[in-house]
């Protein structure tokens, strides 16, 4: 089972999860309380950051289950359900290059897919990859 924390977007939201990501960034699009986040996902994330040297911008963290299914392509058993998944945009860098990056964070485990505007990135113990 992987480590996953629950937070209160209420009483949370402002709080630091790393140097540069908070628990309202992860939150699920319909306005929903629970934040559910991987520790292992910010992990990853904050390398992102580091190796680039530019903001990253969650375009989608935790979802409840009612929030994926009306996501168009989401999958219903998509990893953004259980907080170990998040869309992510690098300012002034392609998704091709985000995607080349996570692949040395994440040679055999994760998940890692490829879309014309962003990449999801997943830390579920099997690997995954894809183009969207």
């Amino acid at each position: 089972m992987q480590d996953v924390k629950v937070y209160s977007l209420a009483g949370e939201g402002a709080a630091q999860l790393s140097e540069h990501f908070k628990v309202r960034e992860f939150r699920c699009r319909d306005g929903s309380d629970p934040v559910f986040v991987s520790p292992r996902l910010v992990e990853a994330l904050e390398a992102v950051r580091a190796h680039f040297g530019a903001p990253v911008t969650v375009t989608s963290g935790y979802r409840t289950v009612g929030h994926n299914a009306a996501t168009a392509g989401s999958s219903p058993r998509s990893q953004h359900l259980y907080g170990l998944a998040a869309d992510i945009q690098v300012a002034g860098h392609s998704p091709e290059e985000v995607a080349a990056f996570a692949e040395t964070l994440l040679p055999d485990t994760g998940g890692i897919g490829v879309y014309g505007s962003f990449v999801h990135i997943d830390v579920r113990a099997a690997k995954s990859r894809w183009k969207g």
